[in-house]
């Protein structure tokens, strides 16, 4: 055998295993990568907010509804665990009802479940919001970065402090380019994002913490308007503009439309988010709740505190309030077209001051007005549009009430909530319920040594005739808001009211006794670029009834003189059934060019009835308002 034959069988046993090892290494590589690829794929599941949103709710449900009997326990640590039980079925519950320390409490376990239990560490916390690729962030992942930066320095005015620091509440062009709108677009926030957070801003903790908001928001909360809803903003709403569903189903070529949709990215109504800051109804564009079953499952739990009753197709709205005193009002097909909500939040506190209130020239004098008209103890509506700040103001100029008075509110549901901020009056509120009307909430009061009445707010003709009954026999006074435009409106409006629900049947009388009860009328305004003020303050002056009857006809011997004399009488009283004139007004301040200008006196009837209500100290301190004001 020649060495030539040896040597090619050698290479060709040499290139076979090369061939052979070559596949080996391949496939080990491949195996190993597709390893790789399924273990990145597992952590992904793994630490995905779903998944953790389902281990959070599991470790919840085993605490609360573990039967601590079958552990035997020694007694201490049954007493702990039993306690633990107690507040995390307390917390979960007060949590929905948007109580802040509840809130904290199940959020702080959900805390430490994921970090100490699940094992959530800085690697494969970002499966779950991609921290370490700023460019793979969504905007509503941005913003509640953001949201968690401001929250740590500003507490519960971190949207407030963004929204002004970067000019967001000014008119854009954004959807018509010849009508602006308010509205916060993603573009924006991507913006302040780039500008304000780098990879080094945020600790592993700080990660966490947002992560946890955001599962607790889905779990417990109120989605997308969770941290929203607790900033000192006037409110926020959602599901009230976008496509309906209900619109969906009417069409009868649906993947045309829905291709039109696509192109023009229509939003549907579970993207409708819009807040309410400074009198402006703002946009939230780059917020979306989703999907429809989101929104409806925050419509089915934000309106809960104190159990209200159901919402359902047969109730298809409800109005109560939530934990924190805001007012919230839901409603839900059919009676609506899509599901929606609207929080109002109402000023804190600290923030309810006529001096921070009213910010124009010439404030000073019309605060002292406001003082007097109150401490005069005169009948006085606070009038104007949805959001013009009524309810606001009324909370404010309640300060200036002598401590001495009582105060006896009636409201459809809880929104002055005076107590907080008037701790040491004696004041106490009543509302409806399913099984106590309004009417016999009035009869009460009248049997609890009220002093001054409180309407929240009169919207309804049988409010009105409350409003009415108070301000003429239950009490010192009345004060209430009202929707009227004019002062002439406010009037027909009650007058028309009486006359609905049958107090009187003539519109004659009915507007006789209206204007026998309102003395004043202050009216607010909100601005197109959302600015509140006083647009006026005006005097309600009843015109004097005179009649001229006379007896005269008794006298008379001849039948046709008699009845002539009669007639006479007739045609009075037909001029006075049908006087066209009961009242005149005037406007005692007016917002003119930006400031508040004093025009026409108080009448000589209202001053003195005002000085008789009032302290010697404070009839002094009148008199010289008078004299420098108007002589």
């Amino acid at each position: 055998m020649s060495v030539s034959f040896i040597f090619n069988i050698l290479l060709i046993i040499l290139l076979i295993a090369f061939v052979a090892g070559f596949f080996v290494y391949k496939v080990r590589k491949t195996d190993t990568i597709q390893d790789n690829r399924s273990t990145l794929e597992r952590e992904r599941t793994i630490y995905s907010i779903e998944t953790m949103q389902n281990y959070i709710k599991k470790q919840f449900d085993e605490i609360t509804r573990m039967n601590l009997y079958d552990l035997a326990l020694s007694e201490e640590e049954f007493e702990r665990r039993k306690n633990v039980k107690y507040e995390l079925k307390k917390a979960l519950k007060g949590a929905g009802y948007a109580d802040a320390s509840d809130k904290k409490y199940v959020k702080n376990l959900m805390f430490d479940l994921l970090r100490n239990n699940y094992k959530v560490n800085n690697f494969n916390i970002n499966h779950a919001i991609p921290f370490n690729n700023f460019d793979a962030l969504t905007s509503q992942d941005k913003f509640e970065i953001l949201m968690h930066v401001y929250k740590k320095e500003f507490k519960a005015e971190a949207l407030t402090q963004m929204i002004t620091k970067y000019n967001l509440d000014f008119p854009k062009y954004e959807f018509d380019e010849n009508v602006p709108s308010y509205v916060i677009t993603a573009g924006e926030i991507d913006s302040i994002f780039t500008s304000e957070i780098t990879p080094e801003t945020l600790s592993f903790e700080d990660k966490l913490e947002i992560v946890v908001q955001r599962i607790y928001q889905r779990y417990k909360g109120y989605s997308v308007v969770d941290d929203i809803r607790d900033m000192n903003i006037d409110g926020v709403s959602g599901g009230v503009s976008g496509i309906p569903p209900s619109f969906l189903d009417q069409l009868s070529d649906m993947d045309e439309y829905l291709e039109q949709i696509q192109d023009r990215k229509i939003p549907m109504s579970y993207d409708s988010v819009w807040i309410f800051y400074k009198g402006k109804a703002t946009y939230l564009s780059f917020l979306s709740f989703g999907s429809e079953d989101e929104l409806k499952r925050v419509c089915q739990n934000i309106y809960k505190y104190n159990n209200p009753g159901q919402l359902s197709e047969s109730v298809g709205y409800k109005i109560n309030e939530m934990k924190d005193g805001s007012r919230i009002v839901v409603l839900r097909p059919n009676f609506s077209e899509s599901w929606a909500f609207f929080v109002r939040k109402f000023a804190p506190p600290t923030l309810i001051s006529t001096e921070q209130l009213l910010v124009h020239e010439g404030k000073e004098k019309v605060i002292e007005l406001l003082k007097f008209l109150v401490r005069g103890a005169r009948v006085t509506s606070i009038t104007g549009e949805q959001g013009c700040g009524k309810t606001t103001l009324l909370m404010a100029i309640m300060k200036y009430l002598y401590p001495t008075i009582t105060i006896r509110v009636q409201e459809t549901a809880f929104e002055l909530h005076l107590r907080k901020i008037y701790p040491y009056h004696n004041i106490l509120s009543l509302r409806e319920t399913d099984t106590i009307t309004g009417q016999e909430g009035l009869d009460v009061q009248k049997k609890t040594d009220g002093g001054v009445n409180i309407l929240g707010e009169v919207a309804t003709d049988p409010v009105a005739a409350w409003m009415i009954q108070m301000a003429q026999v239950a009490s010192k006074f009345t004060l209430f808001t009202h929707h009227a435009k004019t002062f002439p409106n406010l009037i027909t409006s009650l007058r028309n009211s009486l006359l609905k629900i049958g107090m009187f049947n003539s519109e004659n009388v009915a507007e006789v006794q209206v204007v026998q009860v309102i003395n004043f009328d202050i009216h607010l305004k909100k601005g197109i670029d959302g600015a509140r003020y006083i647009e006026r303050i005006t005097e309600c002056i009843p015109l004097e009834q005179k009649f001229s009857y006379n007896n005269d006809y008794r006298k008379v011997k001849d039948v046709d003189k008699k009845l002539d004399k009669f007639m006479d009488n007739a045609v009075e009283f037909f001029q006075h059934m049908t006087q066209s004139q009961n009242y005149t007004y005037k406007n005692i301040v007016e917002f003119v060019d930006g400031k508040y200008v004093f025009t026409n006196p108080i009448s000589e009837n209202n001053i003195s009835a005002m000085r008789d209500n009032m302290s010697p100290e404070d009839i002094r301190d009148f008199d010289d308002f008078i004299d420098s004001t108007w002589r």
